[in-house]
């Protein structure tokens, strides 16, 4: 459908909206600007995009003619490119705005940026392309020495990624309490939100569920998309609380040592790093055809001694997301 290439501008009432819809991800937004004659166009997204965005910093001027034709300005630069009519253009679907979850664009950006680097690639399996997006409400029951009973309620939202080798979660309190939820969100939504959100503190994102699509709102956008089908894996499942060894390093330490040994590792080449732990040290050590490495950090450890290999990109990629 070469309608779905394009992006609708559409001024047909007192405002300009423009929007995108592939069928599984659909963005909407409202832009800043003045309508002398109302009108709607759809217009080849790719090439739009690329002429705006080399443009000079000034205001743009889109006219249409009778055969859609679209006359863009900008200063003393001309295009004209061929559009269509939008009547043919698949809208958004309508979402229901009940019971919205309301977190801060920083937060949701954070959760975002600190997991999606764990799901997977390809979609041999659908569900490890997406995120859990898991809504619980824990109500802990106490009774106190005076008889007295009392509740506290732990509402929480939880987000997760999985590519079949490593695990992300990221936890975040809420201050209301929500009707519990779980849905699995694609990837490919996911990377588009963090990088339009604001990232401010202060600003807010509300977010709306159905049974087959979530909605994200904020400033003047709308993301909506369809959710990925399926049971989720049993993470807790795959979890172990009970270590063996458990130890606490200075993580930018960390992570320029592992750097360092990816010099001498092609990235065809499978070679783990080797990391060796006693009582207040942590070896890491690496061979490879290019040569050799080792380096010592300081840990405090609690446990057994132990010696074992890693994927040294699974530690990179989890160390760059850890903020302490």
């Amino acid at each position: 459908m070469p309608i779905l290439e394009c992006i609708l501008i559409d001024a047909t009432a007192n405002q300009i909206k423009f929007t995108t819809n592939d069928m599984e991800l659909g963005i909407e937004t409202i832009v800043e600007g003045s309508i002398e004659e109302k009108g709607m166009v759809a217009l080849n997204a790719k090439i739009f995009y690329e002429i705006i965005r080399r443009l000079p910093d000034n205001d743009v001027t889109i006219k249409t003619d009778d055969k859609y034709t679209a006359t863009i300005t900008c200063e003393k630069a001309k295009f004209n490119i061929p559009g269509k009519s939008g009547e043919d253009f698949a809208y958004l679907p309508m979402i229901e705005r009940d019971d919205p979850l309301t977190i801060s664009q920083y937060t949701l950006k954070n959760m975002i940026y600190q997991t999606i680097f764990s799901i997977a690639v390809n979609d041999n399996n659908k569900l490890m392309t997406g995120e859990l997006f898991e809504i619980k409400n824990n109500c802990l029951k106490i009774v106190s020495l005076d008889g007295h009973r009392f509740e506290i309620k732990d509402n929480t939202l939880r987000v997760v990624s999985l590519d079949g080798h490593r695990i992300a979660i990221r936890k975040m309190p809420l201050k209301k309490d929500y009707s519990d939820r779980k849905v699995v969100v694609p990837g490919k939504t996911l990377n588009e939100i963090s990088k339009i959100l604001s990232g401010e503190m202060d600003d807010v994102v509300s977010i709306y569920f159905t049974n087959n699509h979530i909605l994200f709102e904020f400033d003047q956008t709308m993301v909506v998309s369809r959710l990925i089908e399926g049971e989720y894996f049993r993470i807790d499942q795959m979890l172990n609380s009970d270590y063996d060894t458990k130890l606490t390093v200075n993580k930018k330490e960390m992570l320029s040592c592992i750097d360092r040994t990816t010099m001498l590792i092609k990235d065809s080449d499978k070679k783990p790093i080797i990391i060796g732990i006693t009582d207040h040290s942590m070896e890491v050590k690496l061979n490879s055809a290019y040569g050799s490495m080792k380096e010592e950090l300081a840990i405090d450890k609690r446990g057994k001694d132990i010696m074992i290999g890693f994927n040294p990109k699974f530690f990179i990629d989890a160390l760059r997301v850890i903020d302490e």
